[in-house]
């Protein structure tokens, strides 16, 4: 009887190290992030998650290792290349155009999909004017359903930090990922918004079958929202399994959560 392959990896890391003259900033990370999957990296100030983020979405070229999304190699893959790869990242603090309204700020993560280049955009020619209509549309529709159409026609700087996020998510989300990384998303925002973020990451994850890898230091959230969680310590992977595990393993409480253990 014929069996079905695996289905491959939204995320697979293998054997990542990255070096800054002689400090190494990760040694040998290994992981799979399943595709549809929520996938958390824990781990206190300076273990090395964002510069991992970093590797993944190409801003740093890691020593040695690989990295695929989707089953594709992306090391050396420049960073403004990985878009076309189906990758989105939300950032720890949130790079808006603060000059410019919220949905102009989402409708800029449809350059990775809209077609032609900068001749056909500026003579907005009939196809690339549809197709505009279309992203605008779009990014009109998750405003909504992130609760922040209100919003749409309001200069970025008058929001506040929380809505910051909640904007950089919908810019990501507009880009169609695959592959979502969100950089510490419930930074600064109250209790009523992180359950708000949970309830929307599970269901755009649902939605778009996207695979989501998140950073946070809120436990919280990651209990509520991960299926499993990679631990990171100076740089290496101290263990890997379910939130719960995470939390009751003595590494762990010793080396990352110690008080924080079961705080919301």
């Amino acid at each position: 009887m014929a069996t079905t392959p695996p289905a491959e990896p939204g995320l697979s890391v293998r054997g990542v190290s990255l070096r800054f003259g002689g400090i190494t900033v990760l040694d040998d990370v290994s992981f799979d992030a399943p595709r549809g999957g929520i996938l958390g990296l824990v781990g206190p100030n300076g273990a090395g998650k964002t510069s991992l983020f970093n590797c993944i979405s190409g801003h740093y070229q890691p020593t040695a290792g690989s990295i695929l999304v989707g089953g594709t190699e992306t090391v050396r893959t420049p960073a403004w290349r990985m878009a076309r790869l189906g990758l989105a990242r939300t950032f720890q603090h949130p790079a808006l155009r603060l000059d410019a309204t919220v949905l102009e700020n989402v409708m800029l993560g449809a350059h990775s999909w809209l077609p032609g280049g900068p001749v056909s955009w500026a003579l907005r020619l009939p196809t690339t004017r549809r197709h505009e209509r279309q992203a605008r549309d779009r990014a009109l529709e998750l405003l909504e359903r992130t609760g922040l159409g209100w919003a749409a026609h309001t200069p970025a700087d008058e929001l506040s930090h929380g809505l910051h996020k909640g904007v950089e998510l919908c810019r990501a989300l507009l880009s169609r990922p695959s592959l979502l990384l969100l950089d510490e998303p419930a930074a600064g925002l109250s209790h009523g918004e992180v359950e708000a973020l949970i309830s929307t990451v599970r269901e755009v994850r649902q939605e778009f079958d996207l695979t989501v890898v998140v950073v946070e230091h809120h436990m919280g959230l990651i209990s509520a929202l991960t299926d499993r969680v990679v631990v990171l310590d100076h740089g290496a992977k101290l263990m890997e399994g379910t939130a719960a595990e995470a939390q009751s393993d003595p590494r762990v409480v010793e080396a990352y959560l110690g008080k924080e253990v079961g705080a919301a």
